[in-house]
């Protein structure tokens, strides 16, 4: 099992490769060991020349009783710096060993081909791990390929060497085929991330002994003696015991966890000696007893002869341990997509994910080539209940190497943040076991692997979209839909891609029925001919936009109009700028250009001279409120309307942007659009408007002036300065309206209730004081 715990980890290319590898200070006796009474260089042993080979061949030749080797200094500190910058997290010391076990009998299975009579005796390729709370101990212990004396110095004993890497040189030579982890370097080290001592027997069938190699954390020695105890019979067990800060670390709960977590994939069964609660039928002697009360009292009183009852039972639970299958879920990625069912699949994304829905969609890939890995993607069947945060580390990718857990916590290493919902596994074989962060960013495996990812999971959305019906999509895009809207803004090359699977609500689909979304493929196939824009209205919801006087004009021409209703649309189109060929325009903007015949045209200006008088007295009026005053081409049923112009906000972004907690009001007052006042020259209000000012009345002009700027305001989507004031103007119609004269002045109701009381007269009153009815209760 430990024959590869030594192997050195592979660097990324841009790190120029050192003597020494990662390895604790307390065991790895390194290659910069030395045997005691050797003059050798300690220069010659890093290298690791001949002469460090013929020193280990005498002390492989002349074993002693025990036998104890030194570390160098320099090796000690070189250890100490590693480990403590290598593992992050101390919990990974488990699988690093349970991999070193999967190695060793991924060996056997192999040499087993050609020498069958190595496994006579114990054919199970299996490992074993047991726990002592007591004793503060764990136990690794595989039915592996073992160890001899020679590979056990050999392989615990230069940092340099791997014995998982020369295995597979031996393979290739051979053309053999096998499924090793170990290429890295000093897993077996981070056993003293939590051990203070390390013990390993092992047997090899290579070796007619037993041997056991030994060290404590915090010396600069270690001890390889001949093994007395239980004979193994094949394979490694490796002891740890336990550090005072480790102690939660011998625990069923933990273990169970961490083997769940990080090697429930490995192909070799993984047993841990575990208790189990079994119910058990016993008699329930307190019940047997009443119930033998009542039958004998029943048998005196009919004088009949007492006869034992049957007994009465109750379940307990017995505790009971045994060796229990760890890891029975099984990697399907590493399956034919053929022969894996759709159950497979769905049961898989359940247990792994934790899900109770099943997915969506899934797809089932492997890449090959210079760079190897395959990988299953799955869309949710719902999205999460707490939606979470955009800004936080996605855990929805798990990335394996060689069916071992690496990490699921990832920036956007692996997934861009706005496909963070999608879910999957991801296992490479040209990953390093020890990958970190900073190894992902910088490595060309990774770059690739995230193409491919991000390419594979828009085939699989384009797919589920093309599906007849469209139910499984219309669930997808109402979990979902947000995400791909960022997408189309931060994604700029797939921004084509995305923009194809966007939906809308529109003024076309709504008449084919409430809840109908359109695409945008779908709105440019309805376009009338010689239409060159496709037209949107940004409001807070579908009723707000339909009731918006923008596109009153539009729906009555046919043209449809794409609803935006959720605050991160208009950000949106206006990344998107263009779909295909056609530009999207926002109706509430000024300059909106629509298809009219020459007849509507030579009308609108006709309207624009006539009227001129009208929009120079408005502007006159409004002063500063508004840029200009015009003649509209979009109005039919509203007499004027707010427009903003062409690159300011709109008014719907204003009141997005006004609601944020953190939002600049120096930036809301410079992005804040300029305001166009629109009329529309056939409303009767319009008109009337005319005849004012055609009879010289500007000052009742005026006020209408004032009161159809403030109400455009509201229908435009605008806030009004001064609700109070807008109130009141309001209130003094609806007196107009009653028939009260606004002209005549009003008297103070005090000041007009006082005459009254000064008029009427004042009577004396006699009280008689014994007239009871005068009396007060």
């Amino acid at each position: 099992m430990l024959s590869t715990a030594t192997n050195v980890q592979a660097r990324p290319a841009a790190v120029a490769p050192r003597p020494a590898v990662a390895v604790p200070k307390v065991a790895a006796p390194v290659s910069a060991m030395t045997f005691r009474n050797s003059p050798m260089p300690v220069r010659s042993i890093l290298l690791g020349v001949p002469s460090m080979r013929r020193s280990f061949a005498c002390a492989a030749a002349a074993p002693a009783a025990e036998e104890t080797f030194q570390y160098q200094a320099e090796v000690d500190r070189l250890m100490d710096m590693i480990v403590n910058s290598l593992y992050s997290n101390r919990e990974v010391f488990l699988r690093e060993l349970i991999s070193n076990a999967s190695d060793a009998l991924d060996k056997a299975r192999f040499v087993s081909l050609t020498q069958p009579e190595i496994l006579k005796g114990k054919e199970e390729l299996e490992i074993r791990i047991n726990y002592d709370k007591e004793k503060n101990t764990i136990i690794i212990e595989d039915t592996g390929i073992g160890m001899s004396r020679e590979q056990l110095l050999s392989n615990l004993g230069t940092i340099a060497r791997s014995g998982t890497r020369k295995f597979m040189e031996m393979m290739k030579e051979a053309k053999g085929d096998s499924n090793l982890i170990g290429q890295f370097g000093v897993g077996f080290y981070s056993a003293f991330l939590v051990a203070d001592k390390v013990r390993v027997q092992t047997k090899s069938h290579e070796d007619d002994k037993q041997w056991l190699w030994e060290a404590a954390a915090g010396s600069h020695q270690y001890t390889v003696r001949e093994d007395t105890d239980a004979p193994l019979g094949r394979g490694t067990r490796v002891t740890l015991f336990l550090k005072e800060d480790a102690a939660e670390m011998a625990d069923q709960v933990m273990l169970q966890r961490l083997i769940k977590q990080y090697s429930q994939f490995i192909s070799f069964p993984i047993k841990l000696y575990s208790s189990k609660k079994e119910p058990k039928k016993v008699v329930d002697e307190e019940a047997t007893a009443r119930k033998q009360e009542q039958a004998d009292k029943k048998a005196e009183e009919k004088g009949e002869e007492k006869k034992p009852v049957e007994p009465v039972m109750k379940t307990e639970y017995e505790e009971k341990f045994d060796w229990r299958l760890q890891n029975e879920n099984k990697p399907i990625w590493t399956r034919n997509p053929k022969d894996v069912s759709e159950d497979s699949y769905n049961e898989f994304f359940k247990q792994t994910f934790s899900e109770f829905l099943d997915p969506l969609a899934h797809v089932h890939f492997n890449v090959e080539g210079t760079i190897e890995f395959a990988a299953i993607l799955y869309i949710p069947g719902m999205a999460p209940f707490e939606q979470q945060s955009m800004m936080q580390r996605s855990k929805s990718i798990k990335l394996y190497v060689k069916r071992v857990f690496i990490s699921d916590e990832f920036d956007e290493d692996l997934m861009p943040r706005y496909l963070s919902f999608i879910k999957g596994v991801v296992d490479s074989s040209d990953l390093p076991l020890n990958v970190s962060r900073e190894i992902l960013q910088e490595s060309r495996i990774t770059r690739v692997i995230r193409k491919q990812l991000v390419r594979r999971s828009l085939e699989m959305i384009e797919d589920l979209a093309g599906k007849e019906g469209g139910e499984d999509y219309k669930t997808f895009w109402e979990n979902f839909g947000r995400n791909l809207k960022i997408g189309v803004i931060e994604d700029s090359e797939n921004r084509e891609k995305l923009s194809k699977l966007l939906r809308f609500y529109s003024s076309k689909s709504m008449e084919e029925g409430a809840g109908s979304m359109t695409s945008l493929e779908q709105y440019t196939s309805r376009m009338r001919s010689g239409q060159k824009s496709i037209y949107y209205m940004a409001a807070d919801s579908v009723e707000v936009a339909r009731a918006a006087p923008f596109v009153e004009k539009l729906v009555k021409k046919g043209l449809e109009v794409l609803y935006l209703t959720e605050p991160i649309d208009e950000a949106m189109v206006t990344n998107m700028g263009k779909f295909g060929d056609y530009e999207l325009v926002d109706v509430s903007k000024e300059g909106l250009q629509l298809e009219d015949d020459a007849e509507e045209a030579k009308k609108t200006e006709e309207f624009a001279k006539q009227y001129q008088g009208v929009t120079d007295f408005l502007k006159k009026s409004l002063g500063e409120k508004v840029e200009k005053v015009t003649v509209s081409n979009r109005l039919t049923d509203s007499p004027c309307a707010l427009v903003t112009s062409k690159f300011g906000w709109s008014a719907n972004m204003e009141r997005i942007m006004r609601t944020q907690a953190m939002g600049d009001a120096r930036s809301l007052e410079y992005m804040k659009g300029r305001k166009i006042l629109e009329i529309n020259p056939e409303h009767d209000i319009i008109k009337g408007l005319k005849t004012l000012l055609d009879e010289k009345d500007e000052e009742r002009a005026g006020d209408l002036a004032e009161l159809l700027f403030e109400t455009s305001l509201i229908t435009s989507g605008f806030q009004v300065d001064s609700p109070k004031d807008y109130a009141g103007k309001v209130f003094t119609l609806m007196k107009i309206a009653l028939g009260y004269d606004i002209s005549a002045p009003e008297q103070p109701a005090a000041a007009a209730a006082a005459p009254a009381a000064a008029a009427e007269p004042v009577v004396a009153e006699v009280v008689d004081p014994n007239d009871p009815w005068s009396k007060k209760k």
